[in-house]
């Protein structure tokens, strides 16, 4: 129900344009997984620097909403779970329905098309669930329909869910909170379906093997 109240606060302003001004506590972007294998060259090193150190604020500033998002779920779950009848049902539900509301959609309304995005996925890693189904279950099939639709138009797909170990973004985010984290500049808390690390880092660098070796040999049959 809290992932209805980020939607719409994704859905309603979402055309902030991104900007970046690189700092000099900036001047690296550190991760406990290393990806020098994707790098070719100084001019494509910045590049990648730049892309990552822009996503890398992405993640800090979304990832606050989709951990309070999880923790208002287990919250809600917990107390409808010891609510006897619809009716305190339903007006437990429009407490927390206002309190969302008033607290976030106001700063929600400040994020740009990207941030929403990545905050869709977020919100899959802390829940295990799409937005999408997360209001379906807390509205309605019609609802979650229309918020999927309207979405859109923003560019932002909250049906998307996270995969780090297919998707080079969804593993650079993981990697920016494992960091994050054991810096202490965000509040840990573990995805909703477990991630093996050393397994995701072996699996990336697989992959990462792989492709350069394919590049080596287009580059040796010209």
């Amino acid at each position: 129900m809290s992932t209805f109240f980020l939607v719409v606060g994704l859905c309603t302003n979402a055309q902030i344009q991104d900007t970046v001004k690189v700092t000099p506590q900036d001047s690296a972007v550190l991760y406990s997984i290393e990806l020098k294998e994707i790098v070719v060259g100084n001019d494509r090193m910045e590049e990648e620097r730049r892309k990552l150190l822009i996503l890398k604020r992405r993640v800090y500033k979304t990832y606050p909403y989709a951990k309070v998002t999880a923790d208002k779920l287990v919250q809600m779950n917990a107390t409808m779970a010891k609510l006897k009848t619809k009716k305190e049902k339903k007006k437990y539900f429009k407490i927390v329905e206002k309190y969302l509301t008033d607290e976030f959609e106001p700063r929600l309304k400040k994020l740009s098309r990207k941030d929403g995005q990545i905050l869709v996925k977020l919100i899959y890693r802390q829940t295990g669930e799409t937005t999408f189904d997360l209001i379906k279950d807390y509205k309605s099939g019609w609802k979650a329909f229309w918020s999927n639709n309207t979405a859109k138009l923003f560019d932002i797909d909250i049906k998307e869910d996270y995969n780090p170990y297919d998707e080079l973004e969804d593993f650079q985010i993981e990697s920016i909170l494992v960091t994050a984290f054991r810096q202490g500049h965000l509040s840990r808390q573990e995805p909703a379906k477990p991630i093996d690390l050393k397994d995701l880092a072996n699996s990336w660098r697989e992959k990462l093997a792989v492709s350069r070796k394919a590049r080596e040999n287009k580059q040796g049959e010209n």
